[in-house]
């Protein structure tokens, strides 16, 4: 009998509602689901270590939290988009009955994708560390002032950056914010990072792509406030000579998938405006 979360958001009585059909109708399926609100009492939930897939309702946001807390425990994400693009979902809500039942009969496959591990160190300070799916961001606070930002990769140091800030995006993140900032698309399976940095001055203005295996130091020099953010929801404060340690998490964000492998590049072409054809070079 498969174990599975449904993970809504408590302050919408759609997403609740949602939840509760999505529980009755896996009951009327011979699984074992349970419900809970996608915010951080997950990390002490006693059921999500015994979980055989998560499913998360709301948008990308959702996605992202959710991939923090099933990264410890490797329980596939299985998201039903509630939200406006619904980048990394599987289903929409008028979908999503055909495609669970899919999974439960096997019929699916899984999406590994790379995650980030961030240290911030304080001084003599014990570490701070975030996970992150999408990116991580050193920069400015609210002072519209830039910072100056010393990159290391394996502790050979790169370039100093004067910036509004440094973005260290996985492939997952190529969509994001490293995109608008005009860095270049990355597809899932590619065991990459991508460090791009946000309006430098006078600086290196490309992005660096980088190996999974690199360890990337971010020492920050500033008279003002700065922070570092990871998936735009986690903040920490830094201080003028912090250094901000970034590597491969040893665990990765898993997807269940039930259609093509091809979705990425579909998806891409819809979220930029262009048309897709969905042809193969072999067709």
């Amino acid at each position: 009998m498969k174990r599975i979360g449904i993970l809504y958001y408590a302050g919408k009585e759609e997403s609740i509602a949602v939840a509760a059909e999505v529980r009755d109708w896996l009951r009327q399926q011979e699984a074992d689901p349970w419900n809970a609100p996608n915010d951080d009492r997950l990390a002490d939930d006693a059921r999500l270590p015994e979980t055989d897939l998560l499913v998360v309702l709301g948008g990308d946001g959702a996605v992202l939290h959710a991939s923090r807390h099933s990264a410890a425990c490797q329980a596939p994400l299985f998201c039903i988009n509630m939200g406006r693009i619904g980048f990394l979902s599987e289903a929409e809500l008028n979908e999503w009955k055909p495609k669970l039942a899919r999974y439960l009969a096997g019929e699916f496959w899984l999406e590994r994708r790379l995650m980030l591990q961030a240290e911030i160190h304080h001084n003599e300070d014990a570490p701070t560390t975030v996970l992150a799916l999408n990116d991580v961001v050193v920069g400015r606070g609210t002072h519209a002032r830039v910072v100056h930002l010393a990159l290391y990769v394996d502790n050979i140091h790169v370039t100093t950056y004067t910036a509004d800030g440094l973005i260290v995006a996985t492939p997952t993140g190529s969509t994001a914010y490293s995109m608008a900032a005009g860095g270049p698309l990355l597809p899932p399976q590619l065991q990459n990072f991508l460090v791009m940095p946000v309006a430098p001055h006078l600086s290196l203005n490309r992005a660096l792509v980088l190996h999974r295996t690199a360890v990337i130091t971010i020492q920050v020099g500033m008279d003002h406030e700065a922070m570092v953010t990871a998936d735009g929801q986690a903040t920490v404060p830094l201080r003028s000579g912090d250094r901000v340690v970034l590597q491969r998490h040893r665990q990765e964000a898993v997807f269940a998938r039930t259609g093509g492998s091809d979705y990425f590049y579909e998806r891409i072409m819809r979220l930029l405006g262009v048309t897709h054809h969905g042809t193969s070079h072999n067709d």
